[in-house]
């Protein structure tokens, strides 16, 4: 087994610098350069190529590749066009924002998808079971953007019970126990309807895992031998049919950092998905590219990081 886990660890490097490459060109087919918006309009042509000769843009993509990939092994992600600071500094700021929604937005998840899974299995074909199932359906066909809406106008306007933007009240004291609380009044609802959308994927495959998992032969038999239902179903049931789920964590961090540019946006919450977007839009080359090679190499690990820990508890796997 450890032989296969470091042999993927080093596939991993070829992966990410293929990854870089088609991030770096992509970046570069976009409308338009870094210097996009900054040039004064009254401007001569002969100004505006002088100073993209300074800054190096009128040189072949490959020569900026080179000098972009050197940096970002040393860990300068480059200067921001539109904050006029270091990338990493940019990002450093927003990364506890994104992963405080991220994992709180996951307690969320599992606390209603897994208990919801577990009843619509036990419940299979009966009203609770199509209440979960329509739940689901909805959950799955809401786009974000007007589920988001919908929660800022009924708990954030009309209510009143959440905040609508920011990560923590201005007036807030840094170190003080109102702070940590201010801090999770303004998570909580972008965490929320982050998970009521995200749910969908979980509930289904619980459910079908545990229904698959009750007409077993090893539950049909542990039935027949008179063991108490709640030792079949917390030994036998839950124990093989939340091994996916184990999985799914390492998969759906990832995906929750990438996936939260809506939820970002719509909250005005200071993240990296809110940043991303801004970056694409003011042609921010140097915060796009760190973005997406951050969130790819963040996805490839996690996938990386859900077969081993499907090795580990399920001995039954062995991937060659």
């Amino acid at each position: 087994m450890w032989k296969t886990i470091v042999r993927r660890f080093l596939i991993l490097i070829p992966q990410l610098f293929v990854l870089s490459i088609i991030i770096f060109l992509l970046a570069q087919a976009m409308p338009g350069d870094a210097l996009t918006g900054l040039v004064d309009p009254n401007m001569q042509a002969e100004d505006i190529a002088h100073l993209r000769y300074i800054h190096g843009l009128d040189r072949p993509w490959y020569e900026r590749y080179v000098d972009w990939i050197g940096n970002l092994l040393r860990g300068d992600l480059g200067m921001s066009w539109r904050y006029r600071a270091p990338v990493v500094d940019i990002i450093a700021v927003r990364v506890p924002n994104t992963f405080r929604l991220a994992l709180v937005t996951i307690i969320f998840t599992f606390l209603i998808a897994v208990p919801a899974g577990i009843i619509a299995a036990k419940n299979q074909d009966k009203l609770i079971d199509r209440g979960i199932i329509f739940y689901t359906f909805f959950s799955m066909s809401m786009p974000t953007v007007i589920f988001a809406l919908i929660n800022v106008f009924i708990f954030g306007f009309t209510l009143r019970w959440f905040p609508i933007q920011g990560s923590v009240a201005v007036e807030a004291v840094p170190g003080t126990f109102d702070y940590v609380l201010s801090r999770l009044h303004h998570v909580l609802l972008p965490a929320f309807t982050g998970a009521l959308l995200s749910t969908t994927g979980i509930i289904n495959l619980l459910r079908s895992e545990v229904i698959e998992a009750e007409n077993s032969e090893y539950v049909i038999t542990a039935r027949s031998k008179g063991v108490p239902g709640r030792v079949v179903y917390g030994k036998h049931i839950l124990k093989n049919a939340s091994l996916p789920l184990v999985t799914s964590v390492a998969v759906f961090v990832p995906f929750l950092l990438m996936g939260s540019i809506f939820i970002e946006m719509i909250f005005s919450f200071p993240g990296m998905g809110r940043l991303f977007l801004t970056a694409i839009l003011d042609r921010d080359f140097a915060v796009v590219n760190a973005l997406i090679m951050i969130f790819s190499a963040i996805t490839i690990i996690g996938i990386l990081l859900a077969d081993i820990v499907m090795m580990i508890v399920d001995p039954r796997i062995r991937i060659k």
